[in-house]
């Protein structure tokens, strides 16, 4: 886990080990510099998630400013924040890093991997997602929020990609990080040539052809007015999921509140917004990374789990880890007994002295 990432230049931390916190400026310089498919054919990956940005932002403008109403405005909000976000906790997050389930077949795992629109690859997510929970909120975190605002946001270029230095031994280690999802790898010489596990040619095929469906059935169901409200919800959500880890560990402030958040190991926070549109209960998830539910408690609605619970009862899903049971029993109800023992003893009447 410390040398699984292309180190950025201005290192993850400094000789007293303590994090390096780069300026706005060097974080720029930095994403410019991996960005560029000129200098390097091995940027292709990073290249390629903001090409595809690139290009459904204008879909948004002109769902705005030709096709707006209310009901696609809605649309838009729904399968932005709500289908798109579910399915990367689903998918990425779940799934491809932490194994929290188990599919009957590929045919399941294909339909779940293509339920929206392909905007980010599994690899940039699960290999660098890999090393924050081994460091989370420490130097070589490649979000790490008390480094700041951009320091997140432009992580998947400058601090998510794996390094482009790994030996053979390093590099078999590394795929096997990968052996569950459908990203067949690149061989040693493929790797070494391309700096990535994933093949460009897959996974631009892969893309388009999911792209070419998805516009397709908008298109269908909506004509232009749906297509460029949801592919422009789709460049939104990818500039949002992009905030995420920044505002999920607190902005890289301490704001774990008492009986709210129970892991005190890191800055992750449970929020209501993310966890009840996209089932991303991060404190909860970070107490238990391979639970294929995240929301504990009676309140902490989890759509990602409502999916894979549903085909574990039609029989996609062979197995699947539930960690609410161990969370209730380890957690929640020796808080809850320590804050009755305290009203019992702050409320208790004085016996009174006997003569």
């Amino acid at each position: 886990m410390d040398n699984v990432l292309a180190e950025p230049s201005y290192g993850w931390k400094d000789k007293e080990d303590q994090l390096v916190i780069p300026t706005s400026g060097q974080v720029i310089k930095e994403f410019l510099f991996r960005l560029n498919i000129v200098r390097s054919k091995k940027n292709w990956l990073g290249f390629l998630g903001w090409f595809k940005l690139a290009l459904l932002l204008p879909c948004l403008f002109i769902f705005f400013f030709k096709y707006f109403n209310f009901y696609l405005l809605g649309a838009a909000f729904l399968y932005s924040m709500v289908i798109m976000g579910t399915h990367g906790t689903i998918w990425f997050h779940r799934y491809c890093t932490h194994g929290a389930y188990k599919f009957r077949n590929k045919f399941w795992a294909f339909i779940t991997r293509n339920l929206t629109l392909d905007m980010i690859t599994e690899e940039i997510y699960v290999i660098s997602h890999h090393v924050h929970h081994a460091k989370s909120d420490e130097p070589g975190d490649p979000y790490n929020a008390t480094a700041g605002f951009l320091y997140c946001f432009l992580a998947d270029v400058n601090h998510q990609p794996i390094s482009h230095h790994l030996t053979e031994e390093e590099y078999a280690r590394v795929v096997r990080l990968m052996d569950h999802t459908p990203v067949r790898p690149n061989s040693y010489a493929q790797y070494q040539k391309w700096g990535t596990i994933a093949s460009p040619f897959r996974t631009i095929v892969g893309s388009l052809l999911n792209w070419a469906f998805w516009g397709t059935v908008f298109y269908l169901l909506g004509g232009p007015g749906l297509f460029f409200a949801l592919f422009g919800a789709a460049g939104f959500w990818a500039i949002g999921v992009r905030t995420f880890n920044y505002e999920g560990h607190g902005k890289g402030k301490d704001k774990r509140r008492e009986g709210t958040d129970f892991n005190w190991k890191d800055l992750s926070i449970n929020q209501i917004w993310p966890g009840y549109v996209a089932g991303e209960w991060h404190n909860n998830h970070h107490l238990f990374p391979s639970s294929a539910r995240s929301g504990f408690l009676k309140h902490q609605l989890d759509l990602a789990w409502c999916y894979v619970w549903l085909l574990s009862k039609v029989g996609a899903v062979s197995s699947y880890h539930d960690s609410k049971q161990l969370f209730l029993a380890e957690y929640h109800r020796p808080y809850i007994a320590g804050k009755d023992s305290q009203v019992t003893e702050a409320t208790a009447i004085p016996s009174p002295i006997l003569p």
